[in-house]
């Protein structure tokens, strides 16, 4: 039950100076975010391009209140782009974007958000990557749904996620898994109501099944978010049923979790991604990377008991 508690604070000014200024906090932020800086993520893209395995690269920091910062959160992804040309590194790593921190959430923010977001994608494009469009609170999807049909027209290889524990997900799949889509389905880690989304653990794992199922039946190419080691079997059982090579869906999984499970699915022949996100902007995403596990929390108030 503490989860939802954690995703409220997720949204407290109050809370995150607390936890910023918590002396275990940077000992468990180093665990879940790459570093701060394009210099101290390159060095990890590099470290898992030897490992055989992929990653989808994200700068943190939705909670934007102008035009002027949605124009910067633009320019750090450009920046990103072209640090991974210059590195021949395009190919290893796509970028995850959330509109949000492109303006969704100003005046005029689904235009704005579509105008910053269209120059990433074609810069990601003209080094041979992709990007792919984050899902966040409900009702956000609508506008990120209809930008990302909008960018497919030109790039199509641009990806969406979409997240089981909402009732409208499994309609959403039906519709994305359409030949040269990309959709990655995650469980969600926002909070959400129950008029629109299920409360139960277990039924957003069945759900989770049900939409995977969905994705590998269609002609897209599903990307599966999880660390959960019966919903990674269940997929491999369900891409053997329809008939997919190993190449034609791929496992993500988040930097700092499971890394020894990155590598051996990776050496198993599957391709395998970890979403690595960085920036100094952390607070939102690691509030819920502690929602989702208890195991995490526990990990970080065990580190502010020892330190200090």
């Amino acid at each position: 039950m503490l989860g939802p508690v954690i995703l409220a604070a997720s949204r407290s000014d109050k809370m995150r100076r607390f936890v910023s200024a918590a002396p275990g906090t940077k000992q468990v932020v180093d665990r879940f975010i790459a570093g701060e800086t394009v210099d101290q993520v390159v060095p990890i893209v590099k470290d898992a391009a030897a490992k055989g395995l992929e990653v989808t690269l994200d700068v943190v920091g939705e909670d934007i209140t102008t035009v002027e910062q949605s124009h910067a959160a633009r320019d750090a992804y450009l920046e990103l782009i072209g640090r991974l040309e210059e590195l021949g590194l395009g190919e290893r790593a796509e970028m995850s974007v959330k509109l949000s921190m492109f303006g969704q959430a100003l005046e005029g923010g689904h235009e704005l958000a579509l105008a910053n977001v269209r120059p990433v994608v074609e810069a990601a494009a003209a080094i041979g990557t992709t990007v792919t469009l984050d899902a966040e609170d409900h009702t956000t999807l609508d506008s990120m749904f209809a930008i990302h049909e909008e960018l497919r027209k030109d790039f199509p290889q641009t990806g969406c996620v979409i997240q089981a524990y909402l009732f409208r997900t499994e309609d959403d799949a039906r519709r994305l898994a359409a030949a040269g889509s990309r959709v990655r389905i995650v469980k969600g880690a926002y909070k959400e109501p129950a008029s629109v989304a299920y409360q139960d653990k277990a039924e957003i794992d069945k759900a989770f099944v049900r939409i995977v199922k969905i994705l590998m039946a269609g002609e897209g190419y599903p990307m599966i978010g999880s660390h959960d080691p019966r919903l990674i079997a269940i997929t491999q059982e369900l891409a053997r049923q329809a008939g997919r090579k190993l190449d034609e869906y791929e496992f993500q999984m988040l930097y700092g979790i499971r890394s020894e499970e990155h590598v051996r699915l990776a050496a198993e022949g599957h391709r395998m991604r970890v979403y690595t996100a960085y920036g100094t902007d952390w607070y939102g995403y690691f509030m819920r990377r502690l929602a989702e596990k208890p195991a995490n929390l526990l990990f970080f108030a065990r580190s502010i008991l020892t330190k200090g």
